[in-house]
């Protein structure tokens, strides 16, 4: 990671995935394929599921190589005012404009991992109730019938961590961007 100074740890990064709507997932064998997915994170492994055919399909082997980035948190900041920006730039402080203006904040986690698909009908039910309780949790307690029924045309995949990082940017209440891991 080039920019340290914004590296947060582990639990950070696992928290931005579990706040995360989707994670793109990248995929890299003839050529590079990427695309957004549903998942769901349970410890150290991470859960998909996919119809059973296609390019994504086609790409996935047991124990293959994947990248999975994830973004939980993006807001243009409002550090300086309308009337701030104009002095600086009258006084030729561009690099402070556009590192507190032009800018944005954000969380994200980036993975790194092997995938596999999950052939065993009890991870499988397991892996589609963890989905169906982050992404309906209002429906969750109905979900398990309609997941057995759809068993024989979905595919489940899990990818297991081998390597997480964290990664945020964010001002406090006073303009200064919180570097270093720092929390407050």
């Amino acid at each position: 990671m080039r920019r340290k100074d914004r590296q947060m740890d582990e639990a950070f990064a696992l928290s931005v995935i579990d706040k995360s709507e989707f994670g793109v997932l990248g995929i890299c064998k003839d050529s590079v394929y990427t695309m957004p997915l549903s998942i769901v994170r349970d410890g150290k492994t991470l859960y998909f599921h996919s119809a059973p055919e296609g390019r994504k399909i086609e790409m996935l082997a047991d124990g293959s190589e994947v990248s999975v980035s994830f973004i939980s948190r993006v807001n243009v900041p409002s550090v300086l005012t309308r009337e701030e920006i104009l002095q600086k730039i009258e006084a030729k402080k561009f690099a402070e404009i556009g590192s507190k203006v032009f800018t944005t904040e954000f969380e994200s986690a980036h993975v790194e991992g092997k995938v596999f698909q999950v052939k065993d009908e009890g991870e499988m039910v397991k892996a589609l109730m963890l989905i169906a309780k982050k992404y309906t949790p209002e429906l969750a307690d109905l979900a398990e019938e309609f997941i057995k029924n759809s068993l024989p045309r979905t595919k489940v995949y899990k990818i297991l961590i081998d390597e997480i990082k964290g990664k945020r940017k964010k001002f406090d209440e006073f303009g200064e961007e919180m570097k270093f891991g720092r929390m407050k």
